[in-house]
């Protein structure tokens, strides 16, 4: 079991995507998606530019690793291809990605498009570069609400579980994983709160 930590600078639910009883993250991060394998813990800790430095938004255990045509096909993730129909969760939605059957990607209207639903090469691209989604129904989002991470888990086992900047860290000492991923999966479970960037 490996862990993955870094800074969720942009929560608006879309990556991660706590909705729908699966957490996801189909965009972005194409590092941690790369790496991760079923059973790793993906930790997300807020940015000091929205004073929530230190504090957990969401971690999820992953339980499953999925092709972008795979998660796009899959009637359990349906409701997360984004729509501007219904509840604002439905906007935010992740499932953007499928192959045409040239073998090019096919983007969806979403957070990740430009206006009008017009694709972003940028976006794709990046997203792309790795063909994997994370899945998770082992998962505790926070949003804008979460707890401070731990003292132990910051100064006391030889490490910081709490990244600090951009990219991520994993290669964290087995007595910190250890110790991270029990109080992880001792945690209440769902969506706990709203999304930080989410308009009041």
């Amino acid at each position: 079991m490996r862990l993955f930590s870094y800074v969720v600078r942009y929560d608006f639910g879309f990556a991660p995507n706590p909705f729908e009883g699966w957490c996801t993250v189909a965009t972005c991060k194409p590092q941690i998606r790369r790496a991760a394998r079923m059973g790793d813990w993906i930790v997300g800790t807020g940015s000091a530019q929205k004073n929530l430095a230190g504090r957990l938004v969401y971690a999820m255990r992953v339980d499953e690793v999925l092709t972008f045509d795979e998660y796009w096909n899959d009637p359990r993730f349906r409701r997360k291809i984004p729509t501007d129909r219904g509840a604002v969760k439905r906007a935010y939605g992740d499932n953007i990605y499928h192959r045409a059957e040239d073998g090019s990607w096919i983007q969806a209207d979403s957070r990740h498009s430009l206006d009008g639903g017009v694709p972003n090469a940028g976006h794709v691209q990046v997203d792309t570069s790795v063909d994997a989604v994370l899945a998770s129904s082992h998962f505790s989002y926070f949003g804008n609400s979460g707890p401070e991470v731990p003292a132990t888990l910051r100064t006391g086992l030889g490490d910081d579980l709490v990244c600090s900047g951009r990219g991520h860290r994993c290669n964290f000492p087995a007595e910190l994983v250890s110790s991270a991923a029990e109080w992880l999966d001792g945690l209440d479970r769902g969506i706990l709160g709203r999304p930080s960037d989410w308009s009041h």
